[in-house]
């Protein structure tokens, strides 16, 4: 059903889709994570650019408005560079996966929904940031790529499946144990993933729930 809007969509607005959407976000967090290096290597710099730009519902309200969308663009906060290099790679290889297999139009609509979704959450709890709105990104791409490999720690190859497990088991405990604040910011900050794949998630619980029922129900 979710696809049949989507094409429809398409058809009238498809030609407003920004192609390559995520090789413009990780050059603005690329240009943003090279102007903190080098305004880092001033001893007299007092600027500090990521403080700037982070989400906060207080500054916007005093007219900050360029904070409402600036805080997408912000790099992993490293001083290892070619760590923080090979994340900004990463972040490109899987948005393009995920374009080539959607195409832009679709690509556009659930990377904007996290967005939408994270601005939604900040105005609720007065502060947001891009750490699940790019998690989302690897979920789907683990979701759509299960058999793909990479290297964890630069050295072991293992399924993105697995990783995308792990990474939903620690977004499950964060939701359990986490304040109202927390819960509020996971659900709307993975809006995208919900509108994408929530059907498909919740018949894969269902299936596995009634599979455990009936295991655990025949001893």
């Amino acid at each position: 059903m979710l696809n049949n809007h989507l094409n429809k969509l398409e058809r009238k607005f498809g030609k407003f889709a920004i192609s390559n959407l995520m090789l413009y976000i990780v050059l603005g967090m690329g240009v943003i994570y090279a102007a903190e290096l080098i305004l880092s290597a001033n001893p007299n710099n007092t600027i500090n650019l990521y403080s700037m730009l982070i989400f906060s519902k207080y500054h916007i309200m005093q007219g900050e408005v360029w904070r409402i969308l600036s805080f997408v663009l912000l790099p992993v906060n490293s001083s290892f560079i070619l760590l923080s290099i090979l994340v900004l790679y990463f972040y490109w290889w899987m948005g393009e996966a995920l374009e080539r297999r959607w195409g832009s139009f679709k690509f556009n609509i659930f990377y904007f929904t996290g967005i939408i979704g994270c601005i939604i959450a900040g105005f609720i709890i007065g502060f947001a940031t891009n750490t699940y709105l790019n998690l989302s990104l690897f979920l789907a791409f683990a979701i759509l790529f299960p058999d793909e490999e990479i290297l964890l720690f630069f050295v072991l190859p293992i399924k993105v499946k697995w990783v995308g497990l792990v990474d939903a088991v620690v977004i499950g405990a964060d939701f359990v144990r986490g304040s109202t604040n927390t819960r509020i910011f996971i659900l709307l900050s993975l809006a995208n993933l919900f509108l994408f794949f929530g059907k498909d998630m919740f018949t894969g619980c269902y299936y596995a729930a009634r599979r455990y029922y009936h295991k655990i129900s025949k001893k």
